[in-house]
């Protein structure tokens, strides 16, 4: 099996050079029925007025909705509590686990944080109009609920190693948690079918194209397609991506954290800075950009579908950005030393906040001013992190270089991010082995080389539909087992309240 998967995965790479196109060609051909088939069942539509509603996204968003009141609007009764257990408050350094509170927030929103948090949001305000960006807001907000349920469960049923290492994740707590209701069979199907989305998300979405978006980036700031000297690069540049992600992933969750702990809040605060002077230079715009989110939310007449279609597009934008629902941030929230699962819960409100609310909204306000401001700035079907650049240019010249910096920064840590997600899937499968570990390693990098080198848009397509179809599962599991949650959830809140429960560290 393992020789197997090695000449699977090593024998393209090695002729890859000479032959780039003809794979190109022949891989896409031969996966685009495949493709469109798997799309077409996981993104089904059903219309709703003008708008078209992707099922999967309204199963997410209702989760969303019932996971906020069931849990008592936990996203913002924990809010302030998530802060004191990332600073460190309630930590106890003796608890099982392997990364801080901090280490695995980060690590999970440098997963989250993505090209679509800089491009994804472009394209959003450009179909949904400004008003798509207050449903976006409104969905990060209930997506925090999902993100506490499912990594509280993360923790809950993670499994330790005899080295000391953790594993957890939604294979974990649906296998075991179906386990404990008599349905062990289901359990374990639920957990493999999540395992094998996750595993190929991670190679595919997670991995090559962040790769292939990176590169692009790259050959646009250093002269385009037609002048920069990278153009046809992309070997060297995956290459080199290659090598770097793979020094840092072969360390495990521990070597991955203590990048994610650095490299997360220093991009953030890059962009948000960045991004935070081109909307202040568009001052006299800004009140009638916010404007515009509001009117725009509820107007009968938007872009496509009116204010229906701005919901829609806005909840489809935070989904896909916040991967609330996903289930695949509980894989590295797992990973925490705690011996309360619903402090990794807490702590998890963060992300979306960040994610979504934070940064998403950030960049929809550079568009929105610039918009306001100059309503041709950008030319007509330019998209995604084009018009967010041609944003950024209508300011300064040479803002599109830190744009790019952001871009690449975010590509890298998102990878970094996915290859422990997919380790997780891939040791769920084939067990827990030095020889596997090194084995997925390997190939994960491998797809980072190819995420540059290659087109593959079919292959792409079919990562993201798996991604969002474990969804399914995840979600089902996790109104089955909300219920010990709850009860995780309330006997800490009263032990807090008691004074059982401690502060290691006073503030």
């Amino acid at each position: 099996m393992k020789r197997l998967l090695t000449s699977i995965f090593v024998f393209p790479m090695l002729s890859l050079p000479a032959y780039a196109q003809g794979i190109d060609e022949t891989i896409n051909s031969a996966t685009a029925p495949i493709a469109k088939f798997i799309g077409q069942v996981v993104f089904f539509k059903i219309p709703v007025g003008e708008a078209d509603l992707p099922l999967v996204v309204l199963w997410l968003v209702v989760g969303a909705v019932f996971f906020t009141f069931y849990m008592g609007f936990v996203n913002i009764r924990g809010f302030k509590h998530a802060i004191e257990l990332v600073r460190g408050d309630y930590s106890d350094p003796k608890s099982a686990g392997e990364v801080s509170h901090f280490q695995a927030l980060a690590t999970a929103v440098s997963g989250t944080v993505g090209i679509g948090n800089i491009g994804g949001v472009a394209v959003a305000v450009t179909v949904g109009g400004p008003g798509a960006t207050f449903w976006l807001i409104v969905a990060g907000f209930l997506g925090m609920s999902t993100k506490f349920v499912e990594c509280t469960l993360g923790v809950k049923y993670r499994t330790e190693n005899p080295d000391g290492s953790v594993s957890g994740g939604p294979m974990y707590y649906l296998d075991k948690g179906f386990a404990e209701r008599g349905m062990a069979g289901f359990g374990k199907f639920m957990g493999t079918f999540y395992a094998i989305g996750i595993f190929i998300g991670a190679l595919g979405i997670g991995n090559m194209f962040q790769s292939n978006q990176a590169f692009v980036q790259f050959v646009n700031v250093t002269g385009g397609a037609a002048d920069s000297w990278f153009a046809d690069k992309g070997w060297l540049f995956g290459t080199v991506m290659a090598l770097v992600v793979g020094a840092v992933i072969i360390g495990g969750i521990k070597s991955i954290a203590k990048v994610t702990e650095k490299v997360v809040p220093f991009m953030a605060v890059f962009y948000c800075v960045f991004a935070l002077i081109v909307i202040f230079m568009n001052y006299d715009a800004i009140p009638q950009a916010i404007a515009n989110i509001f009117t725009g939310a509820w107007s009968p007449e938007g872009v496509v579908g009116g204010a229906l279609g701005a919901l829609i597009i806005g909840f489809q934008r935070a989904v896909f950005s916040n991967e609330a629902g996903i289930g695949s941030a509980s894989i590295a929230h797992s990973a925490v030393r705690t011996n309360e699962p619903v402090t990794e819960g807490f702590v998890s409100l963060l992300e979306p906040f960040i994610d979504t609310i934070v940064i998403c909204t950030i960049t929809a306000l550079v568009i929105g001013t610039a918009q306001v401001a100059e309503p041709g700035f950008a030319l007509v079907g330019v998209q995604g992190i084009a018009m967010t650049s041609a944003a950024f240019e209508r300011e300064i010249s040479w803002f599109p270089i830190p744009l790019a910096f952001a871009a690449l920064l975010f590509a890298f840590s998102t990878m970094i991010s996915w290859s422990y997600y997919g380790l997780k899937g891939w040791s769920y499968l084939f067990g827990e082995s030095l020889k596997m570990d090194r084995l997925y390693k390997l190939i994960f990098c491998i797809f980072v080389a190819l995420g540059s080198m290659v087109q593959l848009g079919p292959i792409l397509d079919i990562s993201d539909a798996l991604v969002f179809l474990i969804a399914v599962p995840n979600i089902l599991g996790l109104y089955f087992l909300a219920p010990i949650v709850k009860r995780e959830m309330d006997s800490y809140f009263s032990r807090i309240k008691s004074g059982e429960i401690r502060k290691f560290k006073q503030a």
